[in-house]
């Protein structure tokens, strides 16, 4: 196969193109390659590039910042996924969109699933909700997969957060009510390069009975403030030069942002182990996985995918 995958200076394009290299020639897309914020330039890259899959990893994620940039969020997370859908649909071409569990509301206290009711609480949300629906309108062979809490060993993330402050402060402050799962760019890079490890013609009849949607994040969940918590004990267990003796538990409106996040963030795994066989390790595995990577580079606080 030819797989373009776009968005590879992000944490999951970034893992996904050596985890998709067993299975063709991937062609690797950045934001110079390909700009989602100007779609009416994608159709001729895209026959240049002639893939006959396209992974579509690229975003615009800064969440806060997207409410004061309403047009160019709509931009990249919506109307440039739909130009790249809706060409791929016209040459039977199979399209997976990342996505995002801010798509819903954050409210009760069970797992998402793929056909509950979607409700964004921020234009992030919105806009990756309205990118979901233009996949859809275009009505091709398609895979919508919403993630959570996504992080890794680089890039700008809430581990690499976590891990830069743990060396500053004696004491940390961090949001215990808002639950999901922290999910690796690795794990998620790992379960996606499983869904599409066939030839491109049966893509479309191995999406078809997940419906076009699946969820796919680490199993189990925890709070912010659990996930620092375990960050900073993994890198005290590691020898790490760390000042934090104290990880606080404090409510979300102790720590006022500008977008709204979902209170619950948790996502149903059931349709990803029926529909593609694969049950996703607990957050906490996946984490010491991560560990066993070189210790982080301090970078600027950015906790979302």
């Amino acid at each position: 196969m030819r797989i373009l995958v776009t968005g590879v200076s992000g944490q999951v394009g970034g893992a996904l193109v050596p985890r998709l290299q067993s299975l063709g020639t991937v062609l690797a897309a950045d934001r110079k390659q390909l700009d989602l914020s100007r779609p009416a330039t994608i159709p001729d890259e895209l026959e240049r590039l002639a893939p006959n899959l396209i992974i579509n990893a690229a975003a615009y994620t800064a969440v806060d910042q997207a409410e004061d940039e309403r047009d160019l969020a709509f931009t990249v997370n919506a109307e440039g996924p739909g130009v790249m859908a809706t060409w791929a649909a016209v040459r039977d071409i199979p399209f997976v969109q990342l996505s995002t569990d801010y798509v819903f509301d954050g409210s009760g206290d069970r797992p998402w699933r793929e056909d509950d009711p979607t409700g964004p609480l921020s234009v992030y949300g919105e806009s990756k909700r309205a990118g979901e629906k233009a996949v859809q309108a275009a009505s091709g062979a398609h895979l919508i997969v919403r993630t959570s809490w996504v992080y890794a060993a680089e890039g700008n993330n809430f581990l690499r957060t976590i891990a830069r402050i743990a060396r500053e402060r004696a004491e940390l402050r961090v949001v215990h009510d808002q639950v999901g799962a922290p999910t690796s760019a690795a794990l998620i890079a790992d379960i996606l390069g499983r869904i599409v490890a066939a030839d491109a013609t049966t893509l479309a009849s191995r999406f078809a009975p997940a419906g076009g949607i699946t969820h796919l994040a680490a199993s189990g969940c925890t709070s912010w403030c659990g996930f620092a918590t375990a960050i900073v004990e993994g890198l005290r267990a590691r020898g790490g030069d760390i000042k934090t003796e104290r990880v606080i538990p404090i409510r979300t409106g102790e720590y006022p942002t500008k977008a709204v996040r979902p209170r619950n963030s948790r996502l149903d795994l059931t349709r990803l182990r029926e529909v593609f066989g694969v049950a996703p390790v607990p957050w906490v595995s996946a984490l010491a996985q991560e560990r066993s990577r070189p210790e982080p580079v301090p970078v600027h606080a950015n906790r979302h995918q």
